[in-house]
């Protein structure tokens, strides 16, 4: 409340902020007005039974809903095709409250990670919307989530370009003109414009054009050109790819920050930029550069923007020993990353770039713990697979596996220095407390990974001994990819011991859904008939099925048995009888988790690839044709025959009904 005063000048006006929470609830919370629907996910929890992610997760849900008393409530939505402005503003003040809590870098990292996960694959998809939505062109139930994920960059993007006097004077007339009325996205920007005097015409184009801009940023040197030093000069060029129904896309405004750094001297060569690119092409000049630059791009992530430079792999290994940025810094690791992932997922593995950058960050002792353990994980299997024309889970899998054990096998001795960083330290859920831990978990990860004989000693050691989830989740999920017959006992011992506590055991399902085992489809089929899974209650659905549907190679497994253990899961059909129907999308929501999850071949896939799809499509299929009335699979099928065996869908494509459609799950 005190936050939201001082940063929004937004004051309460109700006596009491009530609220229930309710084991059986499809959403994180709901705020309706004097009486707040939560989850019992995030409002119950204490250090025994909730890891440092779920007290952040409650932190920031909580202020979620009482921040929508004023972005919500007493200035709601005119209609469903506004939900972007009301859900965006609310997401963009829940975002910079949760980074005054914590550490704003890390909570950076983890909302851009959060965005590149769900809306990036969704707006390059042939689903792709704008964020503010043409009634007569759209549905109302195609609008949750794809066209809302996105929108609280829109805000962080008026917010750079207005300034912060700027912004705070456009939301107090926002809230001042529009209180106690149904606004609109239109009047939110013309409120920007109004209270920091500028104009947003050109930006309104984020409101109007679906897909995600792509960025090329060259950056050339030039010496001798002047008494004064030599010239630096960025080559800026943008595209919006062509997506259904607008083919040809005008050029938006994009919110760059920008600075240069000395290749040789690792200082800053110029001060931060913020350059407003609104055209296809641009050529940005920088004077008295002394040396070699390095360009440090979309610092911060200023916009929501795919970005292709000429950097090369020293560049951005030098970029994550020396950039300012933090955002950027773990930016350019990823990138250096994912790189050296592609090609070895192609066949061409050299990871000696990336375990000296990781070297480098682990060394670095005046680097926050929190942001080092964010640093040196390495991208996930899908977003590896977002990178990728045609997508191999199996490579991609041996890929990352075989950097993680180079990382932990070369550089054991700093993962053990860094592990026993932790050890013998109370709990205390802190900024620093939760650094400790996070880093604790990453480098246990990594000796595992290393084959170390005495892993999974170390593992169980932890796990025993801990005093807080946080650390017993992390041994745990260690453990449950092992090979070792520690594993068992661990999973015992844990269920003994929570398997009263519902929301504890959802870990207890989530592990195991997740695990890297090759037996993990078999694992996961066997847990869907456990006594204390059950499709009807939203929470244990998605740790089990949902988590499953995240598990990129084990769902994608290339016997379909992923597929048609999705297909034959009861809560998947929408049930006949009206008076049930209410129950399928708390059964059926997980399948959101995998809708975009799969893309093995197009049409110039192999043999191999165009088998996988066929049995991609046929395991769908046969969900369809179960009993029980229309199913809810049945817009799935049809994105998994678009995505999977086509780039773009046949002109003879059956389209799915209306009413299926509105059935699927935000």
């Amino acid at each position: 409340m005190a936050w939201d005063e001082t940063t929004y000048g937004r004051e309460y006006d109700l006596d009491v902020f009530n609220i229930v929470a309710v084991d059986d609830f499809n959403f994180g919370a709901m705020e309706n007005k004097g009486l707040n629907i939560f989850n019992s996910r995030y409002i119950l929890a204490d250090p025994d039974t909730a890891t440092d992610y779920d007290y952040d997760a409650i932190a920031a849900v909580v202020a979620h809903e009482y921040f929508h008393n004023w972005s919500g409530n007493r200035i709601t939505c005119r209609d469903w095709f506004q939900l972007s402005l009301k859900e965006g503003f609310t997401v963009y003040r829940d975002q910079g409250f949760s980074a005054d809590q914590g550490s704003r870098a890390v909570k950076r990292i983890e909302d851009v990670r959060g965005l590149r996960a769900s809306q990036f694959p969704r707006i390059q998809g042939r689903s792709r919307i704008p964020s503010g939505l043409n009634p007569i062109r759209r549905s109302p139930t195609s609008t949750p989530r794809r066209s809302t994920t996105r929108a609280p960059s829109l805000i962080r993007m008026m917010a750079a370009i207005l300034g912060p006097q700027g912004f705070r004077a456009g939301t107090d007339l926002y809230f001042d003109r529009y209180d106690g009325t149904a606004a609109t996205c239109e009047d939110f920007v013309t409120s920007m414009e109004e209270g920091g005097k500028v104009d947003l015409t050109q930006f309104r184009l984020w409101y109007s054009q679906a897909g995600t801009p792509r960025v090329s940023a060259n950056l050339t040197y030039e010496t001798g050109v002047s008494p004064d030093g030599d010239r630096a000069m960025l080559r800026l060029a943008q595209q919006v790819p062509s997506t259904p129904g607008q083919p040809v896309k005008s050029p938006m405004v994009l919110p760059l920050r920008v600075r240069l750094f000395g290749a040789d001297s690792g200082l800053p060569l110029t001060d931060e930029r913020l350059i407003l690119f609104d055209d296809t092409l641009e050529t940005v000049v920088f004077d008295g550069i002394t040396e070699r630059p390095v360009l440090s791009i979309n610092r911060g992530f200023s916009a929501p923007v795919v970005v292709e430079s000429n950097r090369t792999a020293a560049d951005l290994a030098f970029l994550s020993a020396h950039d300012d940025d933090p955002f950027a810094r773990y930016e350019a690791m990823q990138q250096l990353m994912l790189d050296t992932l592609v090609a070895s997922a192609q066949g061409r593995p050299d990871h000696a770039d990336v375990i000296a950058a990781v070297a480098n960050t682990l060394d670095n002792a005046e680097l926050d713990l929190a942001f080092v353990a964010e640093a040196v994980l390495l991208p996930s299997e899908s977003f590896i697979g977002d990178q990728m024309p045609i997508v191999d889970p199996e490579a991609i899998f041996r890929a990352r596996e075989s950097l993680r054990r180079d990382l932990g096998t070369q550089l054991e001795a700093q993962w053990r220095t860094a592990y026993a960083r932790a050890e013998g330290q109370p709990y205390t859920y802190t900024p620093e407390g939760k650094g400790l831990r996070r880093l604790r978990t990453v480098a246990l990860g990594y000796i595992a990974a290393s084959g170390a004989d005495d892993a999974a000693d170390l593992a169980f050691a932890q796990f025993e001994s801990a005093d807080n989830m946080t650390d017993r989740m992390g041994a745990l999920t260690t453990l449950v990819s092992s090979e070792s017959g520690i594993r068992t006992t661990a999973l015992d011992i844990f269920y003994s011991q929570y398997c009263d506590n519902a929301l504890v055991l959802d870990k207890w399902f989530q592990a195991q859904a997740l695990s890297s085992r090759d037996d993990t489809g078999a694992i996961v089929a066997g847990l869907a008939e456990h006594a204390d899974f059950s499709l009807s209650n939203p929470n244990r659905a998605r740790s089990l099925i949902g988590a499953f549907g995240a598990n990129q190679r084990a769902f994608n497994n290339m016997d379909g048995s992923g597929y048609r253990f999705l297909a034959d899961q009861p809560g998947c059909a929408r049930p006949a009888q009206p008076a049930d129907r209410g129950k399928a999308p708390a059964a059926a929501r997980p399948l959101a988790a995998v809708r975009f999850g799969t893309r093995r071949a197009d049409a110039r896939g192999t043999g191999a690839d165009r088998g996988h799809a066929g049995i991609v499509e046929g395991s769908v299929r046969a969900g369809v044709e179960k009993p029980g009335g229309v199913t809810l699979i049945l817009p799935l099928a049809g994105r998994i025959r678009d995505q999977v065996t086509y780039r773009r869908a046949p002109k003879n494509a059956r389209r799915i009904p209306a009413a299926s459609v509105s059935a699927m799950p935000a």
